[in-house]
This record gives C-alpha cells, sequence and structure tokens, in this order.
C-alpha cells in the first residue's frame, strides 16, 4: 500500500524488468539491454528536468554505473527503477555541480509523458500536456514539486521509493508531488483541482 493507504500504482512491465534484471545478473546481455529499454525513457525524462539538455549525457553517464554496479542490486522491477533512478539523481547533481548552475526544467519525454496509470484528475493533468506546455508549466513549479512530480508521474515510482532517491519522509515526497499535481491541474482548468481546501494526504510516521 502507499501512503495515507493508496494502493501502490505498480508500472505494467516491472514484472517483465524484474525478471530482465535477474537475467542480466546471469551475464545475459540482451536481457539487460531489455532492462535498458525498459527504464530508459522514464529515467531520460526525470533528468530533462533536471539538467534539461545534458540528459543524454548524464543518462550515459548513469548507466555505466548501473551497468558497473548490476551484481551489487537486490530487488525486484520496482526497486530497479527506484536504484536507477538514485544512482541518476547523483549523477544529475554532479553534473551541475560541475557546471555551477541551478537545476533547470526541460522538454519532457513524450512518451514518458504517456505512461499508463491511474486516471485520476492528477495523473490526467501531467498526461494530457503537451511537451511544449509540459516544459512551461513544470518549469514554474518549486524544485520540490517538480522533482516529485517527475519521480511518481514520469519515472513510475511510489511515495516510499521516491523518497528513498530523494532523501526525504515519504509523506513530505507524497504531499510535494500532491500540491505540484494539484497546480498543473488548477492551471489546466481541471474540474478535480478546483476545491482549493481540500488538505493534502496525511504524513506516515517512519
Amino acid at each position: 500500500m502507499g501512503q495515507a493507504g493508496e494502493p501502490r500504482r505498480p508500472q505494467p512491465r516491472d514484472g517483465e524488468l524484474g525478471a530482465a534484471v535477474a537475467r542480466a545478473q546471469d551475464g545475459d546481455e540482451t536481457a539487460f539491454a531489455a532492462a535498458y529499454r525498459i527504464v530508459q525513457p522514464g529515467l531520460l525524462g526525470y533528468l530533462r528536468g533536471l539538467v534539461g539538455e545534458d540528459a543524454e549525457d548524464v543518462a550515459s553517464e548513469a548507466w555505466l554505473e548501473i551497468a558497473r554496479d548490476l551484481g551489487r542490486f537486490r530487488g525486484d522491477g520496482a526497486g530497479f527503477r527506484g536504484w536507477t533512478a538514485t544512482i541518476a539523481r547523483h549523477r544529475a547533481l554532479d553534473h551541475l555541480r560541475r557546471q555551477r548552475v541551478r537545476p533547470r526544467a526541460a522538454r519532457l519525454e513524450q512518451d514518458a509523458l504517456e505512461l499508463p496509470g491511474r486516471h485520476s484528475t492528477h495523473d490526467q493533468a501531467l498526461e494530457s500536456l503537451s511537451t511544449e506546455r509540459a516544459l512551461e508549466l513544470v518549469r514554474a513549479l518549486p524544485r520540490d514539486q517538480a522533482e516529485a512530480v517527475l519521480l511518481r508521474v514520469v519515472v513510475g515510482l511510489d511515495g516510499p521509493a521516491a523518497a528513498r532517491v530523494l532523501g526525504k519522509r515519504p509523506g513530505a515526497v507524497r504531499t510535494a508531488a500532491y500540491r505540484g499535481l494539484r497546480r498543473l491541474a488548477r492551471q489546466l482548468g481541471m474540474d478535480g483541482a478546483r476545491d482549493t481546501d481540500t488538505p493534502p494526504p496525511r504524513d506516515e510516521p517512519g
């Protein structure tokens, strides 16, 4: 279960991903390529939200580290998404420190924005955006909200997994994603986001 009793939203290919990772750890290069194809679109979308046009270079650095340390990974397909996102974020932050610039939102991959999921108002708020509109609106979000939205919706992590990537409490990340998606939905004039008095989800201990 996710935060506040919300069912976890598994990605549709997590079972396939977990099997591919297990085979890759046994030395199957074809399986590693399959895992790469499943994870890369969401990972690249997340990195574009952090480093803009340098996302592909940072992703390449991340995948080199992922391939090097693959034998250390323990977990299922969903866990692999979180592990790769953590590595990618570290490489992105290193890149930003080298460039001495603030993180910036940039064009999101259209295929990443069209990941299947629950059809709540908040999910639809991001999934219905054109790429250019997504760039404009995500750029306007506060940093914590933008990164939480990218991890939850684009990479496909649940609240606890996104929190581990960011080094924050799950409730804080869930609330940031909730507020970011509500802001996007309000800007799109979607009915389900008009009640601004609705409180954010409760934080959970831990």
